[in-house]
């Protein structure tokens, strides 16, 4: 485990099995404990059982889309305070604004940079963790 990571939890959803694996294996490498949901619902399932430290979340899903599972999250108090991110190909600005919008935290774009990703799902992790935007 890396100093920077600190073991924080990961939620990461996302139904491509090779985006799946590689943001995965990236974090583990840089010392994160992570979690994987291939769909909306088992995403706020695991949310509520595990209450992860930051859920990266696609868009794009089979049955709820991400922006359903945000909804569902953060109408629970269970996770409402869980900081949710969007992991998503859709890079255009409107596509960003309406992730804003619909309540997410912040927005990395795929695919990720494999160098980059680990600071950048820290970032996220310690700007919330000084209290959330």
């Amino acid at each position: 485990m890396t100093e920077t990571s600190g073991g924080k939890l990961i939620l990461i959803v996302e139904d491509n099995e090779k985006n799946l694996k590689l943001a995965r294996d990236v974090l583990q490498f840089s010392g994160f404990q992570t979690l994987e949901a291939g769909t909306g619902e088992a995403a706020v399932d695991l949310a509520r059982q595990r209450r992860p430290d930051l859920i990266l979340m696609d868009i794009e899903l089979p049955g709820i889309d991400g922006i359903t599972a945000l909804q569902q999250l953060r109408a629970d108090a269970q996770t409402a305070q869980i900081p949710i991110v969007a992991l998503t190909a859709s890079a255009m600005s409107a596509d960003r604004d309406r992730f804003f919008s619909a309540g997410f935290d912040g927005y990395i774009s795929k695919p990720i940079n494999i160098k980059e990703f680990p600071n950048q799902v820290l970032a996220h992790c310690e700007r919330v963790g000084r209290g959330r935007p």
